[in-house]
Order: C-alpha cells, then sequence, then structure tokens
C-alpha cells in the first residue's frame, strides 16, 4: 500500500488533538499517542525529536523506517489517529530489532482499538 496524503496527521491541530485525547502504547524502542480517528482509515504522525536522534541522518531513517513499516501494517490497523516517538535507544538498534519493535506497536494497538472501537 502507499503512503498518501489522507493516511498522515497533516496540520498542528490534529497532532494537538492526539497528545491531548490519546493513550500511549509504549515499546522498548518506541511510544505512540493513539485516539480514535475522525476518517475510516489509520493516519500517522511522526514526532522525532533533535535530543533523540540529534543528527538529521539519523532522524530521517527512523522516520523512512517508521513509514515502511506503518505502510504494511495499515490494513490491519483501526480507523484510529496515532502519533509515533522514538526513544533515544533507537538510534543505536540494528534495523531488525527496531522492526520487531514497529511490529510489537502495530500488534498492540491492532488488538486494543479494534477492541475499544467495537464495543
Amino acid at each position: 500500500m502507499r503512503f498518501t496524503r489522507r493516511a498522515r496527521l497533516l496540520n498542528p491541530a490534529d497532532f494537538e488533538r492526539v497528545f491531548k485525547s490519546g493513550r500511549r502504547e509504549t515499546t522498548p524502542l518506541l511510544t505512540a499517542v493513539v485516539c480514535a480517528g475522525s476518517l475510516d482509515q489509520p493516519r500517522l504522525g511522526l514526532a522525532i525529536s533533535r535530543k533523540q536522534a540529534a543528527l538529521a541522518v539519523d532522524r530521517n531513517r527512523l522516520k523512512r523506517q517508521i513509514r515502511a513499516s506503518f505502510r504494511e501494517a495499515q490494513a490491519r490497523l483501526p480507523a484510529c489517529d496515532i502519533v509515533v516517538m522514538a526513544k533515544p535507544a533507537a538510534r543505536s538498534r540494528p534495523r531488525a530489532d527496531f522492526d520487531a519493535d514497529l511490529q510489537k506497536l502495530w500488534i498492540r494497538i491492532a488488538q486494543r482499538w479494534s477492541a475499544s472501537s467495537s464495543s
């Protein structure tokens, strides 16, 4: 699948709404804030700070990996808005560890948010 404009959180108001009303899902390398979405599909926003990855190369690599993983997982995710933030350890971990952590995060979001949206 593609990462279309419709699948992204684009404006500051969307990010603010997710941070204010969302629930945190954490893994050893990532934190995601998730809230109910206003559209019929999952949307992704990225907040990779300079404090967590000082070099732009590292920040861009993390964002690329998260977007690629989201593209693969978005068909299994419920209609929710997700903002993903990296922890400092994410910068130095091998790609396989980071990808495994992302998979855990998507599974956790799918399980918790599919159950809460159906009840």
